[in-house]
């Protein structure tokens, strides 16, 4: 890399942690001449900036370029599955076994932008948009995202996440926290009808006065907090929500890239 850094750009020890993950390029055709690593850094530049595509600087790769690559990985599904291996490998660097047996959920609403695509009106927390739907680990690592119009009832929203859970085969969990957005006997015997989970909902007490740190809650809040420093997450940008998805999917693989690279013995 001959050229100052940014501050998002990967060091050496990140570069080969999420080299391995990289799909290789498509076989026939012209041969891959673009520098991968500055692609991501190209990717990681406009997730943490907040910048639109077209911004890229003139000396990373084209925005053209960047954008492709991201927006090719988000319909491959290559966002979600980094975050998977990553994910395991920061559990493992934590003495933890590779899947999790408990996890919580908590959904965000944000608001869109003028750019095309599904948005609706959550008049619960008055904001037109888009709720993005998240399952973290107790360690608040990030299992899914689920991105959907803001006019969708949490309860709805999150089964349709669950599903997508129950298809990525989970084998060792066991139990889900929520708020009481989620709460009701229905729900919970749904979640156990679909896979056998236990579906616990952590409320406030009616006698509790000013902030109150509720248990395991907190977990997933912090992960939001997490992902509120990268401004491309501050509203919903994108036009499609599979790419919104793949957004915070990347975010928390720069989170991870940053903490594995502390021991990178133990990284994949």
């Amino acid at each position: 890399m001959s050229r100052e850094a940014y501050s998002t750009d990967m060091n050496e020890i990140e570069w080969q942690i999420i080299e391995p993950l990289i799909p290789p390029a498509k076989t026939g055709g012209r041969p891959r001449d673009v520098d991968m690593r500055e692609v991501i850094n190209g990717i990681f530049y406009v997730l943490r900036g907040g910048n639109a595509w077209r911004m890229i600087p003139h000396d990373l790769p084209p925005w053209s370029t960047v954008y492709g690559y991201f927006n090719r990985w988000s319909k491959a599904g290559i966002w979600e599955k980094m975050n998977d291996a990553l994910r395991e490998a920061v559990r493992i660097l934590a003495g933890r076994e590779t899947e999790p047996s408990a996890a919580i959920l908590d959904s965000q609403s944000v608001k869109t932008t003028s750019v095309a695509g599904e948005r609706g009106y959550d008049s619960a927390k008055k904001v037109t948009g888009r709720k993005r739907h998240i399952l973290v680990d107790v360690m608040g690592l990030l299992l899914l995202v689920h991105v959907h119009k803001a006019s969708i009832q949490e309860r709805d929203g999150a089964k349709s996440l669950l599903k997508r859970l129950k298809q990525k085969g989970f084998q060792q969990l066991a139990l889900i926290w929520a708020d009481g957005g989620y709460s009701g006997q229905p729900m919970i015997d749904w979640v156990f009808n679909l896979a056998g989970w236990l579906f616990q909902v952590v409320t406030r007490s009616d006698d509790a006065q000013g902030f109150v740190l509720l248990p395991r809650r907190w977990v997933v809040e912090r992960t939001f907090a997490w992902l509120g420093n990268y401004r491309r997450l501050s509203k919903d940008y994108e036009v499609l929500p599979r790419n919104s998805e793949a957004m915070i999917y990347a975010a928390m693989v720069h989170i991870m890239l940053r903490r594995l690279s502390n021991d990178p013995a133990l990284a994949l």
